[in-house]
């Protein structure tokens, strides 16, 4: 069987997502394959949520260094649990919540510092067919056509009230496993408080449902009427399905603005077990900010070289490059706090920006 080259296998595993890795792995290849399998390992646990940007760059650090990288992916809180519960620990965990790392790890003294390298917003999803049979006038009808991600319509003026009228179901998840999950209930909460509408947040939970992870995928528009979701995931899902839609709510709601974080902060919070590790909290509180990805390197890492060597792909151009082909938006420099900054790993700092988050 004759050898993939490296730029077939560029071709092959990083597609259009990152064309100046694979141009970049071309020009300056030694040898005309990728480097054969070694015993060196990597062990990332990451949000669902990032697994179409995260799996070329994995195949990519294979194919130039020999690294196997073993990837397990899930909700984020669930996965920090399962990350700091195996023996040995995950070498990079990496959280659609980019504060599960400070609230969860970083008190527990299993992590160091947080890299905030992606961001993005919640949107209202729904099926087109299944709003039209019901005549749910969703859709604000002075907003542009739904062309995401160029136009995007606004949600109409009275959206929550179409959500809490009778029938109406809103899809969601487990919130002690899933930031996805504990979002909803923050923007319900900041819904009540933007229109100022007396237990709205009680009346919006009476209609959310969990249809669990069996029945999950394809139940819009048939489980149920309604999800908040992440908008590159709900933006993916539109160009498979044409019946897929979804609306924006407004900022002081959807989570997507970081000069908001205050009032975010002051208006919504939810309360989640802890690791139950030692030295872990019993319950830890989780309130509202604009959504926002980090990534860390466990302190107990036992592959440590090999996942500086994945971060330093994620934070440069092929990972900013892959985050803008599947999402969510990257955040380029990535971040970290003044604090963080001198706990990084040497390399890693010309990489990042020390800021507040």
């Amino acid at each position: 069987m004759p050898k993939r080259t490296v730029f077939q296998t560029c071709a092959r595993s990083l597609a259009l997502a990152l064309p100046g890795l694979c141009l970049a792995a071309t020009l300056s290849a030694q040898t005309p394959a990728c480097v054969p399998p070694t015993g060196q390992k990597l062990t990332i646990f990451h949000a669902g949520s990032v697994s179409a940007a995260f799996k070329p760059l994995e195949e990519a650090l294979t194919c130039q260094t020999g690294i196997q990288v073993t990837d397990k992916f899930g909700s984020s809180v669930g996965m920090a649990r399962q990350c700091v519960a195996e023996t040995p620990v995950c070498d990079l965990y990496a959280s659609a919540d980019y504060r599960d790392i400070d609230l969860f790890l970083k008190p527990s003294g299993l992590a160091d510092f947080t890299i905030v390298f992606a961001k993005g917003r919640m949107v209202l999803a729904y099926s087109a067919k299944d709003i039209a049979e019901k005549k749910l006038a969703i859709v604000d009808p002075k907003s542009g056509p739904f062309d995401p991600p160029n136009s995007i319509p606004k949600a109409s003026a009275d959206w929550y009230k179409i959500l809490t009228s009778p029938g109406v179901v809103i899809g969601g998840g487990v919130p002690f496993m899933d930031p996805g999950a504990y979002r909803t209930y923050l923007i319900f909460q900041l819904a009540q408080e933007y229109y100022k509408e007396p237990l709205l947040y009680d009346k919006l939970m009476g209609h959310l449902t969990f249809p669990g992870p069996d029945h999950y995928v394809g139940a819009l528009g048939k489980l149920y009427d309604f999800q908040l979701t992440y908008e590159h995931g709900a933006r993916a899902a539109a160009k498979k399905d044409p019946d897929y839609r979804y609306v924006d709510l407004p900022a002081e709601i959807n989570l997507s603005d970081p000069a908001l974080n205050a009032y975010y902060a002051k208006n919504a919070v939810v309360v989640l077990p802890g690791l139950e590790t030692p030295g872990s909290v019993q319950t830890v509180p989780v309130r509202a900010a604009s959504v926002a990805w980090g990534i860390t390197l466990l302190k107990a890492a036992p592959d440590r070289e090999n996942a500086i060597k994945f971060l330093q792909m994620l934070l440069g151009p092929a990972g900013t490059a892959s985050l803008n082909a599947n999402g969510p938006t990257p955040v380029s420099p990535a971040s970290v706090t003044p604090a963080d900054f001198h706990k990084l790993p040497a390399s890693l700092r010309p990489l990042v920006k020390s800021s507040g988050k």
